[in-house]
């Protein structure tokens, strides 16, 4: 498989940039086996569809032999990447950063091969940057850093317009570069992989490796770049240019708990059909062959399968059959809501304003924004049109729940207590 890794990658679209384009299709193709690894920070206590991107790059490498390190940014998180922001991250406590981190790396193992022949190796940046003291620190990596090259790069250019950087964020690329020369000399790692917006940090890791390295071995080139490399991926945007990955009540998460089975499932089904070629090549392992016969003959099974084959590899088999079961039962004929996705939220009495309803339950993001439908005949209890945000939903007779819906596609059922 590896002879033909990185002809694959490119197909399906992985492929973006390249710090030594001629060299990396020369290593994919051979059958030398490298290490390579992808960073991840825990900002939050789940994945979102972008990480997944990079994910499923890293799962195809991994499966053609190559060895993956994940490396869950236990140390980067504190400070927060600028890449592409407009306003500084909020800063996160360590004991949020622990606990995200935690969940991520839970999630990733969905993903990654963590056992078995070839497993991946998952580590936390903390655990060698939190060795070194400030000056220690800065005396050893900062002093290879240009500031006038920094503030030049692409990372950066929202938040220079916007109207400057902290010095604290300043230091996020030292760090993430400091994590590439850490895992080259400890592991061998010679390709760092991510998305197009790390594409400045990576080129920061590739360029301290080679001086770091040349202080060490003065017979060594500081300008080779025959060993140490960066590729990314595209960022996730639509055939319009939009990015990907937002629903109705905010970010696509991989965690159920954050964005449900069945709302992800219905997200990628309702994309436009310009897109559907696209999700297909990077987010399932069907054909290149049956993906062109499925968009060129007939656009719906295509989604269905997309969107189908998407849930099936993110919340597995068993979730995404459910998913069927309930999409049918709803959208075939069947409306009493027996199979539609279950709120976590139970409501505690025989009686409950709509608006309370409707938000407590997840199917909203505000209660403005449950207002708003409202108005606009967006929303239905049991299949009549809520008419007044002022409305009292009264638990029914012969059954202990509601089905809530949400413009044309989006239910819900909640259960009285």
């Amino acid at each position: 498989m590896s002879k033909g890794l990185f002809a694959l990658l490119e197909s399906r679209g992985y492929v973006y940039q390249c710090t030594n384009l001629e060299k990396v299709t020369e290593l994919l193709k051979s059958d030398e086996k490298i290490t390579f690894y992808l960073g991840i920070d825990p900002t939050a206590d789940s994945l979102h569809i972008g990480h997944f991107f990079a994910l499923m790059m890293f799962r195809y490498m991994q499966d053609a032999g190559h060895r993956g390190i994940l490396v869950i940014g236990g140390a980067t998180a504190l400070i927060g990447d600028p890449s592409g922001k407009s306003d500084m991250r909020k800063m996160l406590t360590k004991e949020q950063v622990r606990y995200n981190l935690e969940e991520v790396r839970t999630l990733a193992k969905r993903f990654v091969k963590t056992d078995g022949d070839n497993p991946a190796i998952i580590l936390n940046n903390a655990d060698w940057i939190n060795a070194y003291n400030y000056v220690d620190f800065m005396r050893l990596v900062g002093v290879h850093f240009n500031i006038n090259i920094m503030l030049a790069a692409d990372a950066y250019a929202n938040r220079l317009k916007q109207g400057g950087l902290t010095f604290l964020e300043m230091g996020y690329m030292l760090m993430q570069a400091f994590d590439f020369v850490h895992l080259n000399e400890k592991f061998g790692c010679i390709l760092q992989i991510g998305g197009s917006d790390q594409w400045g940090n990576i080129v920061a890791g590739t360029s301290l490796n080679r001086k770091m390295r040349f202080l060490e071995d003065e017979t060594s080139s500081q300008s080779d770049e025959n060993d140490i490399y960066g590729l990314t991926c595209p960022l996730l945007l639509t055939k319009e240019g939009k990015k990907m990955g937002k629903t109705e009540s905010g970010t696509l998460w991989v965690a159920r708990e954050k964005t449900t089975s069945y709302d992800f499932y219905q997200y990628f089904y309702n994309v436009d059909d310009s897109d559907v070629e696209m999700l297909l090549k990077l987010f399932t392992h069907v054909s290149l062959e049956e993906i062109q016969r499925l968009c060129e003959t007939d656009i719906i099974e295509a989604k269905r399968v997309m969107a189908y084959e998407i849930t099936k590899l993110v919340h597995g088999e068993v979730e995404a059959d459910k998913v069927l079961v309930a999409v049918n039962s709803l959208f075939h004929g069947e409306s009493s809501g027996e199979n539609a996705p279950e709120s976590e939220y139970i409501v505690n009495t025989t009686e409950i304003n709509v608006v309370d309803l409707f938000f407590n339950a997840g199917l909203v993001s505000s209660k403005g924004e449950i207002r708003r439908l409202i108005q606009q005949n967006g929303a239905a209890v049991d299949g009549q049109k809520c008419k007044s945000p002022d409305d009292v939903v009264t638990k029914p007779l012969g059954r202990d729940y509601v089905l809530l819906k949400r413009g044309k596609k989006s239910y819900m059922k909640v259960k009285f207590a």
